[in-house]
């Protein structure tokens, strides 16, 4: 019995420097120059200017932080996996892996968790940011200063965990495909 596969299809354009509005020219033009390939999730975002120069902004600013890249890279993780992220996982399970991150705690850090005791204090406060209505309970943030977490990189790891939760929702909302895997509508743009 013979099947077929579905390809997955993004339910926004994904745009690239052909297909893009002007307005987010620069902003892809610079991604493709850093990158070499354009995101699946950055082609869609570029169909609204003001969120790719937003996005852009606030992500260029982050990199500037204070956080370890294995810290941002479990908050991402994480992230991706509570909203089902698909493209989201995918992306931070390899970025974690070559960040250093062992098989035992990318599955830790899907669950807002960490063998390392500081790690573990951040991420539970993040999960009730992201998980939980309303204020987080103060204990949470207790926890997390007395692991060794500065206010200002409490705060920096909120920001990130707003960055990443806006990227997963897009993907979500979107129906996003894993970066690499075909995708029609370009496809037929390009012929």
């Amino acid at each position: 019995m013979k099947t077929t596969a579905k390809t997955a299809m993004s339910r926004f354009p994904v745009h690239d420097d052909l297909t893009a509005p002007e307005a987010s020219l620069p902003v892809l033009r610079g991604a493709l120059s850093t990158a070499g390939q354009l995101p699946n999730f950055i082609g869609v975002l570029a169909g609204s200017p003001p969120a790719l120069r937003g996005y852009a902004r606030f992500r260029a600013e982050l990199r500037r932080g204070t956080l370890a890249l294995q810290t941002l890279e479990r908050i991402s993780l994480a992230v991706a996996a509570h909203h089902a992220s698909k493209p989201g996982i995918a992306l931070h399970t390899r970025t974690a892996r070559g960040a250093g991150l062992g098989v035992d705690e990318l599955a830790r850090a899907r669950a807002f968790d960490s063998a390392d005791p500081k790690e573990a204090a951040l991420l539970r406060l993040l999960q009730a940011l992201a998980v939980q209505p309303g204020s987080p309970p103060m204990h949470l943030h207790e926890e997390a200063r007395e692991a060794g977490w500065t206010d200002a990189q409490l705060l920096e790891a909120i920001a990130y965990l707003s960055l990443e939760s806006f990227t997963a929702m897009v993907n979500v909302a979107g129906d996003i495909p894993v970066d690499g895997s075909v995708e029609d509508t370009r496809t037929l743009r390009a012929a």
